[in-house]
């Protein structure tokens, strides 16, 4: 198996962690909330031996890069900002930019940006969404209530000081609540309460998370917690208002899209008919794939599908 070996890199004043295994074609692979590159350790090793140069940093915030404390600094200009100057602090031209959960709308965001640099673009879980008419935090607020976790984690302190009472049952609550094995959830915060109180505890993990992985997850936010994380968050709005320029313009690189069919954002209003029409928005789709029975973490979940998906894709490139 491919070594994973990780190293410091300056990116826009972070000093950024990677993770890498591999040499070829640059794929960088962006980890969503509440992960980091460890949620990319079944692909890191698959896409080194197929001949690629894999790279999972840990995002703007999360866990060995930490970040800044302002909250306006976690902007997707930020975070595209980031992935763009990686690509260029590895030496490289061009990438292949993957990205779940969070890392979507910044893989996304990359390659409506910043065409010229990438190559594909795959969505993992969360798949691209043209720009609403108005800020989305009040039509969230509008359609889900104020307990809606989105809207909910727009509080200062309180949702970071839950999350991190306990930061290995956080990682053991979030990962099982929100996969295939779970009976599913509403992520809708009981008023006074925290997005833990909507995950149980599982009786026993399912198959694909062992005890050592949580460990490892809580080790890496031990030390820079939650904030940053929770930061992204905290600019939807004003995302809304820095990606006025961008509006309905096209996702133009070559893209993949893979989603659990029992992950909770396709169970969204309106997700499986902006799907059905998402080649008006990203013209060169090359295909759309569902995994039956998989939940939210897809690429931690369906190691086997995911890679297949993905090398099939950048193959064809």
């Amino acid at each position: 198996m491919a070594e994973i070996t990780h190293r410091t890199i300056e990116v826009n004043g972070l000093n950024m962690h990677v993770a890498e295994a591999g040499s070829g074609p640059l794929v960088v692979l962006l980890h969503g909330f509440p992960e980091c590159w460890y949620s990319w350790r079944h692909q890191l090793t698959a896409l080194a031996e197929a001949g690629f140069h894999a790279v999972a940093p840990d995002q703007r915030g999360y866990a060995r890069t930490g970040g800044p404390q302002r909250v306006a600094e976690y902007s997707i200009l930020h975070l595209v900002g980031d992935v763009v100057a990686l690509i260029a602090a590895l030496g490289e031209e061009r990438a292949v930019v993957v990205g779940h959960d969070w890392g979507a709308p910044v893989a996304w965001h990359t390659a409506q940006f910043r065409p010229d640099l990438v190559r594909g673009v795959v969505g993992l879980s969360v798949h691209p969404r043209p720009r609403t008419s108005r800020p989305p935090v009040a039509v969230m607020r509008e359609q889900f209530g104020e307990g809606f976790y989105m809207v909910a984690f727009q509080e200062p302190k309180r949702p970071e000081a839950a999350f991190e009472r306990d930061v290995a049952d956080t990682f053991r609550r979030t990962l099982y609540a929100l996969s295939g094995d779970a009976p599913g959830m509403l992520p809708v915060v009981p008023e006074g309460g925290s997005f833990l109180d909507v995950c149980p505890a599982p009786e026993r993990l399912p198959g694909w998370l062992t005890e050592d992985d949580i460990a490892v997850y809580a080790a890496e936010f031990a030390a820079s917690g939650f904030t940053g994380p929770l930061n992204w968050y905290r600019n939807l709005d004003r995302n809304w208002e820095l990606t006025a320029a961008w509006h309905r313009a096209p996702i133009t690189p070559p893209a993949l899209y893979i989603a659990g069919e029992r992950d909770m954002v396709l169970a969204g209003p309106g997700v499986k008919e902006r799907l059905s029409r998402l080649r008006e928005f990203v013209p060169d789709l090359r295909d759309i794939v569902l995994l039956p029975g998989c939940g939210h973490w897809t690429q931690q979940e369906r190691p086997r599908e995911v890679n297949e998906a993905l090398l099939a894709f950048l193959r064809g490139l």
